[in-house]
Order: C-alpha cells, then structure tokens, then sequence
C-alpha cells in the first residue's frame, strides 16, 4: 500500500519523503537499539533505504545520451539530506547503552541485558566502535561528562550527537 504512495505522481517529493521518515522509517527500526546486525544485514538495509529513496525520486535522464537511468548511490545520497538508516541505528543503539549505564546495578539490568562479559553473551555484537565508545563511557562516567543535553561526540569537537 505505501508504495503507491511512494510512486504516485500526485504526491511531491518532499511529502513522500515525510510519509518515508514518519511511517516507514520507524517501522522498520522498531526495536533497533537491542539488535546484533552483521555487515551483511547493515548492507540489506542500505539496499533497502536506496530502494525506496528510487522509488521516490524516480529516474533520471542522462544529460549526453538523452535515456532515462536509474539514480546511483551517491546521487540518493546528495538529494536527501538526512542521515542514512545504519548511522541512525547505531546512534540510537549507542543512546540506548547510555541508558542502561545510568540505570545502575540496583535495576539489574547490568546483568539481564549484557550477559556475563566472561562467557561473551552480547559482548561480542558491540563492534569494534561499540567497544570504544563503551570504554570511554566507563572511564568518563564517574567525572560527570553527561550533561543531560546529549552524549559529546568523540573526536569531532565537541559538538552532539
């Protein structure tokens, strides 16, 4: 049903990227911040996020040759502005490692959520980013780096997340 949406000439390209992000966006990340994605997965996503970004902006006609073309990767990229679908599942997964961290031991979260790092339960679906963003949370934690505001990015500044 969305993708008539998607393909309708009715509709301009600025509300059929809207319904994108408010409706479909969402749906498919439903639950994001708990999932262990494999480059493969992070790949079929891509897939996913160019086909529907195809489908809305539609073909292209080639400037020298005249024929109608498909639109590449860099091109989606460049006419939508917004960050694509893997950065923003990590991002939240990473927010929601925050989260958890603040909950404390008193919660048991620590224990429930993350597994016994020894017998490597979830451990090893952090990534090599993960594990560095998840270190240098645990340094910094106790010398009050969380402002309430959002989480500093790491080697860009200063600036948030």
């Amino acid at each position: 049903m969305i993708v008539f949406f998607l393909s309708s000439s009715l509709l301009s390209k600025n509300l059929k990227i809207k319904i994108y992000r408010t409706i479909l966006f969402p749906a498919v990340l439903y639950g994001c911040e708990t999932w262990s994605l494999i480059l493969l997965e992070e790949r079929k996503l891509r897939v996913f996020e160019n086909m529907v970004l195809r489908r809305i902006f539609g073909p292209r006609r080639d400037e020298v040759t005249g024929e109608w073309r498909r639109l590449h990767n860099e091109e989606l990229n460049d006419l939508d502005s917004s960050p694509n679908i893997v950065r923003v599942l990590k991002s939240r997964r990473m927010r929601w490692v925050g989260h958890v961290a603040r909950m404390g031991e008193e919660r048991g979260c620590i224990g429930s959520c993350w597994g016994n790092r020894r017998e490597g339960d979830h451990w090893g679906d952090l990534g090599i980013d993960g594990w560095i963003i998840l270190g240098w949370i645990s340094r910094r934690w106790d010398v009050g780096i969380w402002t309430g505001l959002g989480w500093p990015r790491i080697g860009t500044g200063g600036g948030r997340l």
